[in-house]
């Protein structure tokens, strides 16, 4: 789930758009209206979208940007006036008076973008030790060998194997080596 946190300058809007959100199926939604708050808010999570106006009560949309950590993308609302030449990495800007479609299908991608770097980041994490590699590759070879498969024939039925029992391949790899001593 992909926290979201919406700075309006007028809480009821920035609870309209709330609202919206949370009808179309998104969870952790957060409005406030004020930059301190949204900026407390964000170091609360470790990524997420902050939809901002450009100007709150407090503070300019740049100022909260600048405090914004790294997991967070900004998605800024404002006029065309206001957002011509405004475009910097890691914001996207949406021009208003907004369409709600707009809104949603940039928060879908926007969401994607935060989703994969999650994973890339939750796969590099994970790598597997020599004693798991050399399981597998006693796995692979033994179906290679015995079923005259390809080694990428292998490891995809280590992978069906896997998904179909609930296992990880480590686990799948283990079963099919005990299965053929």
């Amino acid at each position: 789930m992909v926290q979201i946190i919406v700075v309006m300058p007028k809480a009821q809007d920035a609870d309209s758009i709330r609202r919206i959100l949370m009808k179309s199926g998104y969870a952790n939604v957060f409005a406030c209206s004020s930059g301190a708050k949204a900026v407390s808010l964000m170091h609360e999570f470790a990524d997420g979208i902050l939809i901002s106006g450009y100007r709150m009560a407090d503070m300019m949309y740049s100022d909260v940007r600048a405090d914004m950590p790294d997991g967070f993308q900004m998605l800024l609302l404002a006029s065309r006036d206001a957002l011509s030449g405004r475009q910097q990495r890691g914001m996207v800007c949406l021009a208003m008076p907004l369409k709600v479609h707009e809104l949603l299908d940039t928060l879908q991608m926007m969401t994607r973008g935060i989703l994969r770097t999650r994973k890339k980041a939750n796969a590099g994490s994970k790598g597997r030790s020599d004693e798991e590699r050399a399981l597998i590759s006693g796995a692979k070879e033994l179906l290679m060998t015995r079923n005259h498969m390809t080694e990428e024939e292998a490891h995809r039925y280590l992978q069906k194997c896997s998904m179909d029992n609930g296992t990880n391949l480590v686990e799948t790899a283990q079963m099919v080596l005990a299965m053929n001593l």
